[in-house]
């Protein structure tokens, strides 16, 4: 519970007093939003490496080399903890917006330096605001902003399964010609939802898989995109249990 406790205290002490930054960041955006991207990364990745120091979280990261730097990617991973956002964020190179569901608007405070990360907003109920995400998910990567999403749309709950892979998710890089870079995710359950409240020490395995291009697929394998991807991590992630 020492553990919990100190997080949910260091989470609290940076968003009271990072109002100041988002002044800044929002000043700074008027005039340079190229550098409010920066910085407000940088930002960012300072306070996720603090609640990861604290969680005592080790991770290792495979395949990072995949990941171009000069573009931007549609990331897809599979989704066990409320940790994998911030373990891929960290080791993003270039600004960042992660598909978020819409409660995450009742956060404040957080939902600005969301909202400063490129964050879009999902309701999972409203297919048309569904469609709307999508689109503003193309105008991202078409602006040079990577998009992350976990498209089994919530997370799993179950160890060492995988939830259907919505293909709608794929229409970002569909439209905009972008590489998708499959994430595999292994035991990040283990630092805080296998054993709530309690945040243990755990050992995480990050893999990125190599680029995979759309525009180089035929009609078919563009229907079955989905299934595709998520073989692909399924497969990654059971190579990788060895090494928990």
């Amino acid at each position: 519970m020492i553990r919990f406790i100190a997080l949910v205290l260091f989470v609290v002490l940076f968003l009271i007093c990072s109002i100041p930054l988002l002044i800044v960041e929002y000043i700074i955006g008027k005039f340079n939003m190229e550098l409010k991207d920066r910085s407000s990364l940088a930002i960012v990745k300072w306070a996720f490496r603090g609640c990861l120091w604290i969680t005592g979280v080790e991770i290792t990261v495979i395949g990072e080399e995949n990941v171009p730097t000069d573009r931007a990617v549609l990331y897809i991973g599979n989704h066990r903890s409320y940790f994998d956002i911030l373990m891929t964020y960290i080791r993003v190179p270039r600004p960042t917006g992660y598909i978020a569901k819409k409660e995450m608007l009742r956060y404040p405070l957080l939902k600005n330096w969301m909202k400063y990360l490129h964050c879009l907003f999902l309701d999972r109920k409203d297919i048309k605001q569904g469609m709307k995400t999508i689109l503003d998910g193309i105008e991202k990567i078409n602006a040079g902003i990577s998009i992350c999403i976990f498209p089994e749309g919530t997370r799993n709950k179950v160890n060492d399964t995988f939830l259907p892979f919505h293909e709608g998710s794929f229409k970002i890089a569909e439209k905009t010609g972008c590489p998708i870079i499959p994430m595999s995710i292994n035991n990040a359950a283990a630092i805080f939802e296998d054993h709530l409240p309690k945040i243990k020490k755990a050992h995480v395995i990050l893999e990125y898989g190599k680029p995979i291009y759309m525009s180089e697929m035929t009609r078919e394998e563009k229907k079955k995109i989905g299934a595709k991807v998520q073989e692909m991590i399924k497969e990654t992630y059971f190579k990788n249990k060895e090494l928990e």
